[in-house]
């Protein structure tokens, strides 16, 4: 006789089963170890019996023998193992099956990030005093750290990063009034599919740039009644600033001559030189980045003893 063991995700709203685990719970003997299962109320209105029982490995793999028997698993790997451990001593070891009773869509583990910073802001005394404007320096420090990872192709570590972007993302919709995760989500849903129109909806495009010159489009449309530099953060790091003010001018079709001599003396200079660079195609930002880097390698050198590249 077969132990069927059916599995079900916490992230999956209770009573949303698999066909095939409704088939197993109508198998044979059902059995549960806890009462507090989240099924337990949907199987009972189904009709399935559930008997709660203390969970007991070697047991259950006995009474397999004799029987079929359907276990309601939780979320304990190590029972799991000591199943198998338990069947496979026995004389005569039963069928193990494992049925999902439901399963993770990409982006469910989004879901424990949400209910474990709703934990932290109800009980940890650091992050319920927290604000928006005591999170901003976390956010950008963990901002520049993904940059640094890909600029240095350290990939490995482009995950971690990526996380510590996404917990700030996490941490601001929970602090905020008036808006959560979700509408935050669906703020972006909405945007990325207007500014996808070949993607979902009828408009054909050839290749990257006439997607690009759509996207640029249909933002026109969005700021139509704007300012040309609405939206713009006059935060960020001078040269970028610069560049993105260049840029959006340059397609709001200000004249060239408002871009020259800008300022006076190395602030002159400076914006010049991110100038160039625009009508180079280049990111002065990076640019500046690259030399930076470099220059902290001779450095490095340097003080090793070694001779300088």
């Amino acid at each position: 006789m077969p132990l069927i063991v059916v599995t079900t995700s916490p992230r999956v709203a209770p009573g949303l089963l698999s066909h095939q685990a409704w088939q197993a719970f109508r198998s044979g003997r059902v059995l549960a170890g806890s009462e507090d299962h989240p099924h337990l109320p949907y199987l009972a209105e189904a009709g399935v019996e559930v008997q709660v029982v203390t969970p007991d490995a070697r047991r259950l793999a006995r009474q397999a023998v004799e029987d079929t028997v359907v276990w309601l698993a939780d979320d304990d790997e190590d029972f799991m193992r000591a199943i198998g451990h338990a069947a496979i001593e026995l004389p005569e070891p039963p069928v193990i099956e494992v049925v999902p009773g439901s399963y993770d869509l990409p982006g469910a583990r989004v879901l424990d990030l949400v209910a474990v910073m709703e934990r932290l802001r109800a009980e940890c005394p650091w992050d319920r005093k927290q604000t928006h404007e005591t999170l901003v320096p976390y956010l950008l420090e963990e901002a520049y750290e993904v940059l640094e990872t890909v600029e240095q192709g350290d990939y490995s570590a482009l995950r971690e990063e990526l996380g510590d972007v996404l917990l700030q993302v996490a941490f601001h919709a929970r602090v905020a009034e008036g808006f959560d995760i979700d509408d935050v989500a669906q703020g972006i849903v909405d945007k990325l599919i207007r500014r996808h129109p070949h993607v979902f909806g009828t408009v054909t495009v050839e290749s990257a740039d006439e997607v690009n010159a759509n996207w640029e489009a249909i933002k026109a449309t969005e700021r139509a009644g704007k300012d040309t530099f609405d939206g713009v953060p006059m935060g960020q790091p001078a040269l970028s600033l610069a560049a993105q003010l260049l840029g959006r001018a340059e397609r709001s079709g200000a004249p060239d001559a408002l871009a020259s001599a800008v300022g006076q003396g190395v602030a002159r200079e400076l914006w010049d030189l991110v100038r160039r660079a625009h009508e180079a195609g280049l990111d002065a930002e990076a640019e500046l980045r690259a030399a930076a880097r470099t220059y902290r390698d001779r450095v490095r050198a340097w003080e090793s003893g070694q001779q300088p590249g």
